[in-house]
């Protein structure tokens, strides 16, 4: 369940919205404004009329002052707030408040318009409902260390086995069909950072087509989570969702159809 929220009114047309885009952000005051800034120049040529919505949770710093000055200096720009600092969460609030026909989850700290740009051309032409961006897929450029390489590699096969899943990433940036997966989000139960796992698997499971294109990830900062926590957490997670939606593997009947995940070279 999401937490309170505030909300800032939007100067949009909701019945010619294109794209929504969802940022979550927690203590993020160095590098929001020019994340927004970017995305707007980015956007300004394309046509597609949009939002941003800016989903702070949580914060220590001046977050939420600069989320706030934003979407009273843009109008195309919104601010939601939760009191705890929760990425599940989050993303959940600001998919579920979003008015456009595509959705866009973004990271203040990890973006990229020509991930954006191609999501969007393949929603267009085809009938996926998901579009991700691999860290694992052919032709992505992973620039994080090795250890943090390491312990994707180490996740995803955990998820790939145990949980069934059939795509190489599962973390980071996405865009989804709205209409298609808000039924799919409402069911979600988990938050924190296994909020898009749950939510792809039970697409998956639904039988949405997903399709994953080669991202590019250049560290703009250390961290946050030291290695050996985010990899007990990652256990930890892999346990409830185990709990949660039991095994998702291949050999399941109520899997036993066409692999819905393709993979797009660059």
């Amino acid at each position: 369940m999401t937490e309170a929220r505030e909300e800032v009114a939007l100067e949009v047309d909701e019945t010619t919205l294109d794209l929504s885009i969802v940022l979550p952000a927690y203590n993020e005051v160095t590098l929001l404004g020019s994340t927004v800034t970017n995305l707007i120049s980015g956007l300004s040529n394309t046509g597609l009329s949009y939002e941003i919505v800016i989903v702070e949770n949580g914060s220590t710093d001046a977050t939420l002052e600069l989320a706030r000055r934003l979407a009273d200096e843009v109008p195309n720009v919104s601010v939601l707030t939760q009191p705890v600092g929760n990425y599940g969460a989050a993303l959940e609030a600001g998919i579920s408040a979003s008015a456009g026909r595509f959705v866009a989850t973004l990271d203040v700290d990890y973006y990229d318009l020509a991930f954006l740009r191609r999501a969007l051309e393949l929603l267009n032409s085809t009938d996926a409902g998901v579009v991700i961006a691999s860290k694992r897929a052919p032709g992505s450029d992973d620039q994080r260390s090795f250890t943090r390489r390491a312990v994707t590699f180490a996740h995803m096969f955990v998820l790939q086995h145990l949980l069934g899943l059939r795509v190489t990433d599962v973390h980071g940036m996405k865009v989804i069909r709205r209409e298609q997966l808000l039924p799919v989000i409402e069911k979600t139960v988990l938050r924190d950072s296994i909020f898009d796992v749950e939510y792809v698997l039970r697409a998956q499971r639904a039988g949405i087509a997903i399709e994953e294109l080669p991202a590019i990830v250049v560290e703009l900062r250390p961290a946050r989570t030291a290695i050996v926590e985010r990899s007990v957490r990652a256990i930890a997670d892999v346990v409830r969702l185990r709990r949660l939606l039991g095994n998702l593997s291949r050999t399941n009947a109520e899997y036993a159809r066409p692999d819905p995940c393709r993979r797009l070279s660059p």
